[in-house]
């Protein structure tokens, strides 16, 4: 690995931390605001829907990339980050306050896209998604969405390949649907130096509003796919592209582990934070780097089997420690 490179998963990692700490910062707030998006955020039958819809949301902006309507994928992109923003800065400022930096952030992503910008957008995407799908999804609705994510994260990169489509037709809009990691203080985004340069997929599927999947990159290939264009050197690269959605899945089960878990939450400030949920934050890094080391080396993947298995695997072993029962903790004592 070059020394470049060494900082960009740092700054990987520093944004998927922001991004988790984030989330369980505002899981008390938005539970107290009454955020919650079902009534009962313990049914499994929410996973199914929020899967489909993600099935239908990628239908719909493959359809408008081929018909040339993606000038409305980037209005509803933005306008999804004001959103999303809108509900972060809620949780510091009254509500009409909170309408100006959030409008002020959709501004920045249509008159300036730069890197800076859309990694800001991305992360206040990213921590206020995390935290309002984490206070309704309940311990097996989170645990059944990252399983069944992983899955169709790895056939849609490995097996159908469709998510080269739709990355290739995101790269260029700009938007806070990845993140963009650059190996250099001189890189711009702006000037073109992008997917020519090395981009390739290691995650699920661009977001959108409540489609929140992802894409990551490396060498010479588009967002989620497994065809490099271009065999680039490793040391000419100049940034990286990560899909917003590797960090936002994980943390969904972060967040709900937070607000549904029965462990005794920990001594952090401004954080209701558990052993569950912090192990959960620590495997979730943990699939990070080695999904960045593969990445590196010029070998895409797709993210959320590491990344969602990197939480599961946090998250139960949290549980075991912090003394819940295993049934529990998977969410099973209401229904066996």
């Amino acid at each position: 690995m070059f020394p470049r490179e060494y900082r960009g998963v740092a700054f990987v990692v520093g944004l998927f931390v922001v991004v988790q700490v984030g989330a369980l910062a505002l899981v008390p707030e938005f539970a107290e605001s009454g955020y919650q998006a079902v009534e009962n955020p313990d049914n499994p039958v929410n996973s199914v829907v929020y899967v489909a819809a993600i099935v239908v949301m990628t239908g719909l902006m493959l359809a408008a990339f081929r018909y040339d309507f993606d000038g409305a994928i980037r209005l509803l992109i933005v306008g999804v980050s004001a959103w999303l923003s809108w509900y972060v800065f809620s949780a510091l400022v009254p509500p009409l306050a909170a309408a100006v930096p959030a409008v002020a952030v959709a501004v920045g992503l249509l008159v300036h896209p730069e890197w800076y910008v859309i990694d800001t957008a991305g992360v206040l995407m990213g921590a206020g998604a995390a935290g309002l799908f984490g206070i309704s999804f309940g311990l097996l609705p989170a645990l059944i969405l990252l399983a069944v994510l992983a899955v169709y994260d790895a056939v849609s990169v490995y097996g159908t390949e469709h998510m080269l489509s739709l990355a290739e037709g995101v790269m260029d809009l700009n938007i806070p649907v990845v993140l963009v990691i650059p190996l250099s203080l001189s890189y711009s985004l702006l000037d073109g130096e992008t997917a020519s340069e090395e981009a390739s997929g290691v995650g699920e599927e661009p977001e959108s509003d409540a489609d929140l999947a992802d894409s990551s990159d490396t060498e010479g290939e588009s967002d989620d796919s497994s065809e490099p264009v271009e065999a680039a050197d490793p040391a000419d690269r100049d940034a990286f592209f990560i899909g917003l959605g590797d960090a936002v899945i994980p943390t969904v089960l972060i967040a709900s582990a937070a607000t549904f878990s029965p462990a005794r939450d920990l001594a952090v400030p401004l954080l209701g934070v558990n052993l569950p949920a912090a192990l959960a934050m620590v495997g979730t890094l943990a699939g990070l780097l080695v999904l960045m080391r593969w990445v590196i080396q010029g070998r895409p993947h797709a993210g959320l089997p590491l990344l969602n298995g990197g939480a599961i695997g946090g998250y139960l072993i949290g549980s075991v420690v912090a003394g819940v029962p295993l049934i529990e903790a998977l969410g099973l004592a209401g229904i066996l």
